[in-house]
């Protein structure tokens, strides 16, 4: 895949740039293959992957050929672009990515690297005749390059908080408006009642002609998912995304299949017994993910939770799971962001949550956090993660607080060397990025 990732990572590309001239002129170009696909179309600023997921495996399950288009990715740009959960092969990506630049150089589009890589997943899906796909917004949604699409079987926005706060608004309101954008006139949007922003997207539904749907979160609990199956009521059913908070990514994707079904435009009803089968199997990796980690030097096994925390809701979520699943043992972290993320407030709502006004903090596990300096080019580096890490914590703990926290080169090395296995658990949270490089030769992965 060297040669599609050169020209992704090229210092001309690689770079955020919203609007929407650039693709539909490539698009153009190419002759529109998203016009022959079916979507939907999924924005938020947390859940979205998780959304996407218990949808793939939902039409995969039901006997549809499913393409998924999603971002950031962890290993390898393959990722981001797969079929039946099969990503797209490096001569695939190569072939295509070869085939955009050199229309790109030619018409001097100046395409970005997310804008390429959404083409190539359209052409790809289109040369695959997949029967859906499930298509994720990059960045926003009103001017993110997946936004082309006209008429998706459902638009679904999840939970909206701050964040690109730079791009896309410094209020929960603007960045609603930013999200609603991918809502289409005559299209269905479904929304979560409990959503922050729930009265600014249900305005813009209204402004933009979109047909609402409303949801309510779903009750995950640690034993299962309680979810309504018709005459027969409620029932706890098995659902392999861990965390309360899935219930709303859970809510948000049986009403769009609820909705793609009532509307029978895709040929047939997907079945009760084929959703349960879906929640039973769906995995997204590195959102609570629990894991065990096998020691090359034969020693003994280590339970991991690996995490993609890297906002401040991100942050709330996975305390309350700890605090949930984990009280009263002894956590370690590994911790790594980039520098555009409000940190701060991660770390207020991973360690302190609700307290942090008073101070008042409950120690509901005892914890060190390791802060990793990953290879990235905007990685946050130790000497500004420490300023602000003493910052939050030296009022609770005054001089203890030095020793809460300390710089590490090489996790998996450090973290289970012989010395450290008197902790019970270690958590690595943060960026995606920093988890990618971690884990790139875990063998069970």
């Amino acid at each position: 895949m060297k040669q599609a990732e050169k020209i992704l990572t090229a210092s001309g590309k690689f770079r955020i740039e919203l609007g929407l001239g650039r693709i539909l002129k490539i698009l153009d170009l190419l002759h529109n293959p998203q016009h022959n696909l079916k979507f939907i179309h999924v924005a938020g600023t947390n859940g979205k992957g998780s959304t996407c997921a218990i949808l793939e495996e939902i039409f995969i399950k039901a006997g549809f050929k499913t393409g998924k288009f999603t971002s950031p990715h962890l290993f390898s740009y393959n990722e981001r672009i797969v079929v039946n959960k099969l990503p797209i092969s490096d001569t695939c990506l190569n072939e295509i990515v070869d085939k955009i630049n050199k229309l790109d150089l030619k018409y001097n589009i100046g395409l970005t690297e997310f804008e390429i890589l959404t083409t190539a997943g359209f052409l790809y899906f289109a040369e695959k005749s997949c029967d859906i796909v499930i298509l994720e917004v990059g960045l926003g949604g009103r001017l993110d390059s997946t936004n082309i699409i006209e008429n998706p079987l459902v638009s679904i926005i999840t939970s909206i908080s701050l964040e690109h706060t730079e791009r896309l608004g410094d209020t929960i309101e603007k960045i609603a408006k930013e999200k609603a954008g991918i809502i289409k006139k005559g299209c269905p949007v479904v929304l979560l009642a409990e959503n922050k922003a729930y009265a600014a997207l249900k305005s813009e539904a209204l402004r933009l002609g979109g047909i609402l749907y409303e949801t309510k979160r779903i009750d995950n609990t640690p034993f299962g998912a309680v979810i309504n199956i018709g005459e027969a009521g409620c029932k706890m059913v098995e659902f392999g995304l861990k965390g309360r908070h899935q219930g709303e990514n859970l809510a948000l994707a049986l009403k769009a299949v609820e909705i793609i079904n009532s509307k029978g435009v895709i040929g047939k009803n997907i079945d009760t017994e084929t959703v349960l089968a879906a929640l039973k199997d769906v995995r997204w990796k590195f959102r609570i993910e629990e894991r065990k980690f096998f020691p090359k030097d034969g020693s003994a096994v280590r339970p991991i939770l690996i995490d993609a925390c890297h906002n401040p809701d991100g942050a709330r979520v996975l305390r309350e799971y700890l605090n949930e699943a984990h009280t009263g043992k002894k956590i370690k972290f590994v911790f790594g962001c980039l520098k555009n993320k409000d940190y701060k407030r991660v770390l207020e709502e991973l360690f302190v949550g609700t307290d942090i006004e008073s101070l008042q903090y409950k120690k509901n596990f005892e914890w060190q956090i390791c802060f990793n300096e990953f290879n990235y080019p905007n990685a946050l580096k130790y000497e500004e993660f420490y300023k602000v890490f003493l910052e939050v914590f030296e009022p609770i703990f005054g001089k203890d607080t030095a020793n809460l926290v300390c710089k590490i080169e090489n996790p998996l090395k450090e973290v289970f060397a012989k010395k450290n296995i008197d902790w019970d658990l270690t958590v690595f949270a943060g960026s995606i990025y920093m988890l990618g490089e971690i884990f790139k030769e875990f063998d069970c992965l």
